[in-house]
């Protein structure tokens, strides 16, 4: 039988995204890193995020009700880790990437980020130390090089992942278990449905 350590009660998963939010605060553009970052719904397409109540990127996010979701490669640890760290209440983090407009006004997006949301605010429940924002995916930006067959590549994208345990960045492994075919064929098929706009998406059997 395999043992087992108690750890008491600790919200543990592995791996954690790490992502740059973005959003305007008093007219400038500011960023924090955040590892608790999660899809929440297909349809509407949403993304959540928890921030503590303290962060000067919330206060952003509630009065313009518009924020990005910027997925980093490994190679940007380094600006990943400033924005960790500095808070824009001292620091002005605004002039730390290159930065490109989408369709929200208070979304900036990092260009050298190879995956950016824009996504309007739609709720936000406070759960003590965190707020947790819903927002809604409005658009999605993608570098080109970072797709294969007209599909974002997670190979190619080379995501900047953190370990709670020990701390520090990781990176994907570029193997893993392939899917069966049956498998592959009801995401293209569940795929092809929502770009298309079907109302109810159903696995075919």
């Amino acid at each position: 039988m395999i043992k087992k350590s108690r750890l008491g009660p600790e919200a543990l998963l592995f791996p954690t995204p790490s992502v740059l939010v973005g959003t305007m605060v008093e007219g400038r553009a500011n960023f924090m890193t955040a590892a608790w970052c999660g899809i929440a719904s297909s349809k509407p397409p949403a993304i959540s995020v928890a921030v503590r109540g303290e962060r000067h990127t919330l206060k952003g996010i509630l009065a313009n009700g518009e924020f990005s979701i910027n997925v980093p490669s490994v190679a940007m640890v380094a600006e990943v880790d400033f924005c960790g760290i500095y808070s824009g209440r001292k620091v002005d983090k605004s002039t730390v990437f290159e930065l490109f407009s989408g369709d929200l006004a208070y979304a900036p997006l990092v260009s050298a980020c190879p995956l950016n949301l824009e996504c309007r605010l739609r709720h936000t429940l406070d759960l003590g130390g965190h707020t947790l924002v819903v927002g809604e995916v409005i658009q999605t930006h993608i570098t080109e090089d970072c797709m294969t067959d007209g599909r974002p590549d997670a190979v190619k994208i080379d995501p900047l992942v953190y370990s709670p345990g020990s701390g520090n960045y990781q990176r994907l492994e570029k193997s893993s278990p392939k899917r069966s075919p049956s498998a592959k064929r009801k995401t293209r098929v569940r795929n092809e449905r929502l770009q298309a706009g079907a109302g109810s998406v159903r696995s075919p059997t």
